[in-house]
């Protein structure tokens, strides 16, 4: 293979994320952060790709190259950070947040005696050796640990959001964690492969590991530009839920016992006759102020009493509305399209889950049936 490919590929990579990341800052948008902070995972992914061509314009090893090297250290810290705006729409930057940059710090750290403080040619002789450097093994073992642990943060944060969502939110935006759920498998995936890649810098052959490398730009290249389809097909995909809502699990449910029988019967009355559900932005803090009840006692109600959650819940209003409609003969005019928007969903494809979860069959089929 030709070295000029690697070339075309790093500036064409480079090019296209740069540009990506200059389109999604000028995008207006609710979630400024959100859109920042994916800016900035595109702009340190750039970084990453322009090491397929600076040497056209660096014919000697340089500290500018030692340190851009070291701005991996800071794309996964910021993917997560990402994942957190997105599920959380109170989500800010703090001080706190400064610690994630650590492992950029000792990165640096450690190459200061050897890299940033030593000569042209003394770099040139490190160079020969690169690979065996105790230097570019620690930062190799840094990075691929740190990839662990950012991975299965971002499911844990994405599993809590979920719940939090289920148990307070009827709107149908789940499809934003489903949407990250995808992309954090994706994410794996290539880190796997970028430590499969790893492996074969230093125990394979050197021809291999750049073949790796090219597909590695390709990969994350293919997802950004996955990522900007996805934000302008689904404008409104990615908003988030409060953080600072408990779940049930963390509440001191003690007052579980002293909700009755008539309280749920009072309640089921009031969806049946009110329809609240009909609103599609209906919250758990929605339904309690309509039912002068406190929030956490009907969470604690439909989670616990009920045994579902208050996704779920509302949902089964809406079907059954659905139902009804569908079973209509007065209405047989109506599309399933007028009928979702009718009952308090606002996409095709999450009345269809919900439907054929509720029903076992598809608002078509069930149409037919009835």
């Amino acid at each position: 293979m030709d070295f000029n490919i690697y070339v075309i590929i790093g500036l064409l990579s480079t090019f296209v994320t740069v540009l990506l990341a200059i389109f999604i800052l000028s995008v207006s948008s609710k979630n400024k952060i959100s859109n920042i902070l994916f800016a900035i995972f595109l702009i340190l992914n750039a970084f990453e790709f322009s090491g397929f061509f600076l040497q056209i314009f660096f014919e000697k090893p340089n500290n500018f190259l030692v340190a851009k090297d070291q701005f991996t250290h800071l794309t996964l810290p910021t993917f997560f950070l990402y994942i957190l705006s997105v599920c959380y729409s109170d989500f800010r930057i703090q001080k706190k947040h400064l610690w994630h940059t650590i492992p950029f710090f000792a990165a640096n750290f450690v190459m200061i005696p050897r890299f940033y403080l030593s000569s042209t040619d003394e770099k040139i002789a490190l160079y020969k050796n690169f690979n065996s450097l105790y230097e570019i093994i620690y930062i190799h073992i840094s990075l691929h640990l740190q990839s662990i642990i950012y991975i299965v943060l971002g499911f844990i944060v994405l599993k809590r959001a979920k719940k939090i969502f289920l148990e307070n939110y009827s709107n149908n935006n789940i499809k934003t964690y489903k949407w990250l759920f995808q992309l954090l498998l994706f994410m794996s995936f290539l880190y796997g492969v970028a430590i499969i890649k790893n492996s074969l810098k230093f125990f394979g052959k050197q021809n291999n590991f750049q073949i790796a490398q090219i597909g590695m730009s390709i990969a994350v290249l293919s997802f950004a530009c996955w990522y900007v389809l996805k934000a302008l097909r689904n404008p409104n995909l990615f908003s988030g839920v409060n953080s600072n809502i408990k779940l049930i699990t963390d509440l001191n449910v003690a007052a579980k016992n002293n909700i009755n029988r008539e309280e749920i019967d009072a309640i089921i009355l009031f969806m049946k006759t009110e329809k609240p559900y009909l609103n599609p932005s209906l919250t758990i803090r929605n339904l309690a102020e309509k039912i002068k009840m406190n929030p956490r006692d009907l969470s604690v109600l439909i989670n616990q009493h009920l045994e579902k959650h208050f996704f779920d819940f509302i949902n089964e209003f809406r079907i059954e509305e659905a139902k009804k409609i569908l079973k209509n003969p007065e209405k047989k005019e109506f599309t399933v399209l007028e009928i979702l928007y009718d009952v308090g969903f606002n996409s095709k494809s999450s009345f269809n889950t919900a439907f054929k979860k509720h029903t076992g069959l598809t608002p078509t089929q069930y149409r037919k049936t009835a």
